[in-house]
């Protein structure tokens, strides 16, 4: 059980977490032709936005209900019922994703009553289909936001239906997916792929493979998202033969997808390292009554030589973290399988799953500073985090690997893979390779002569003769 520290200052210096607003419009990013939008000023929508467009390189549908100083006062809900009659009446969404700011519910803003509001005043717009999940960004960061709106995308629009039976369609058997925020769009397109390999049908929700993988839309614009989960799937999660749950932070999201369908889950904290996804191939081969694929098999071989091969470059390195809670305890697993040792470990907010898991012997709950100076007393060899993390780690002089979001100083973050035995295979490559750069692990350093420099000046002119480089000792 780590030890939860609580850092006493009054601000935050170098912030590490991103607001739980960009946590659940990223989860709303993963559901096909929805328009995330926030209810607050224009400049908290437009600070969002700019992290997510220098992210995923992508234009980002992201609308906001332009609170003003007058309308902060006087009451702003008003611009809520005019916000969705305007987006579902000119951009057509299949779903209308309602998050709150800290303004907004600074102000007390009851979401979920405009949006009855809304439906009583225009009826016309009931195709759209409108989650509201109040995200106050004072709290909680991405991970929890992300997790909200997973959770309030199910309580809406899942449907109760006990005792249905699974298979509820001819074909391959459905496999649902609640992917955490940790996945980025390349490990779910990568998870969906193993998935298929059992002939089994993935639903992922929400997917991010389909809207956020960086492909080229066959219209010239759209104002919508382009691809992720159909908001009709919502329906049909019941259908699923089983339920893979992949992230702690989605544990309450879980308990209610139970609830809702009676679909059995298995649940995973990460799904970077041998013995995680043993595990999972395990399930989907008991899932699926199949042997597992002679690929895989050849995969898992792979990633075993790729750990005999990296160990000793990892093996007793002091590394630190930065990072969200599911991200900070997945790469802490792999660290320490790897015989890493993590000696600083900062995590912007407390989760259940911080103080239960198998987490470093101590996490702060701080911002970027925090781990800096623990990286500098505990003489850390590499840090890992976010992009934010880069001048820390130009200030320590030490490399860092960049993970997490966002990474706004590296091309293709979102499309890299970390999970499964290929995705781990990589990443051991990446860390052991860094360590390379950096110097030389375990190697002998070579025997130099004293005399080496005499006879190098020596040898090294025209003139001298090999007599001329003998020595006597004395």
């Amino acid at each position: 059980m780590a030890e939860i520290i609580k850092r006493r200052k009054a601000m935050a210096v170098a912030p590490l977490k991103s607001s739980q607003p960009v946590g659940a419009t990223l989860a709303f990013l993963g559901v096909d032709r929805s328009m995330p939008l926030m209810h607050g000023s224009q400049g908290c929508t437009a600070f969002a936005k700019v992290f997510f467009v220098r992210h995923f390189r992508e234009p980002i549908p992201l609308q906001t209900t332009a609170m003003d100083q007058v309308s902060t006062v006087l009451g702003a809900e008003e611009n809520i019922v005019e916000a969705l009659k305007t987006i579902a009446g000119k951009n057509k969404p299949a779903l209308i994703g309602l998050c709150t700011t800290g303004l907004s519910e600074t102000q007390g803003a009851d979401v979920k009553r405009m949006v009855k509001v809304f439906r009583e005043r225009y009826p016309e717009h009931a195709d759209t289909a409108v989650v509201a999940v109040p995200t106050p960004d004072f709290t909680g960061c991405l991970e929890t936001g992300y997790a909200a709106a997973v959770h309030a995308m199910i309580e809406q629009l899942v449907p109760s239906a006990p005792g249905i039976a699974p298979h509820c369609s001819d074909g391959p058997a459905q496999v649902n997916v609640l992917a955490g925020s940790l996945l980025t769009p390349g490990d779910v397109e990568a998870l969906k792929e193993l998935i298929e390999s059992f002939g089994l049908r993935p639903v992922v929700v929400p997917d991010l493979s389909g809207s956020l993988d960086g492909h080229l839309a066959p219209d010239e614009f759209s104002p919508l998202t382009t691809g992720g989960l159909v908001v009709d799937e919502f329906r049909n999660l019941h259908c699923a033969a089983a339920t893979l749950v992949l992230g702690g932070s989605l544990r309450k999201a879980a308990d209610l997808l139970h609830e809702r369908t009676g679909v059995p889950d298995y649940r995973f904290a990460s799904l970077m390292g041998l013995e995680a996804t043993d595990e999972l191939v395990d399930v989907l081969a008991r899932i699926s009554g199949r042997p597992v694929p002679e690929k895989l098999e050849r995969q898992r071989c792979q990633l075993q030589d790729a750990m005999l091969d990296t160990h000793f470059m990892l093996g007793m390195r002091r590394v630190a973290i930065a990072a969200d809670p599911d991200y900070l305890l997945a790469f802490t697993q792999l660290l320490r399988g790897m015989g890493a040792e993590v000696v600083a470990a900062v995590a912007p907010v407390r989760t259940p799953e911080l103080v239960e898991a198998a987490a470093p012997a101590q996490v702060v709950i701080g911002d970027l500073e925090d781990l800096e100076n623990a990286a500098r007393d505990r003489g850390a060899e590499l840090l890992i985090g976010n992009s934010h993390l880069g001048e820390s780690a130009r200030r320590l002089r030490l490399p860092l690997l960049r993970a997490g979001f966002p990474q706004y100083d590296y091309l293709g973050g979102f499309q890299r893979c970390w999970i499964g035995y290929r995705g781990t295979c990589q990443t051991l490559f990446e860390l052991a390779n860094i360590m390379l750069a950096e110097h030389a692990h375990h190697e002998i350093e070579p025997y130099r002569s004293i005399y080496a420099r005499v006879g190098d000046e020596v040898m090294g002119h025209g003139d001298a003769t090999p007599s001329a480089t003998r020595t006597t000792c004395h």
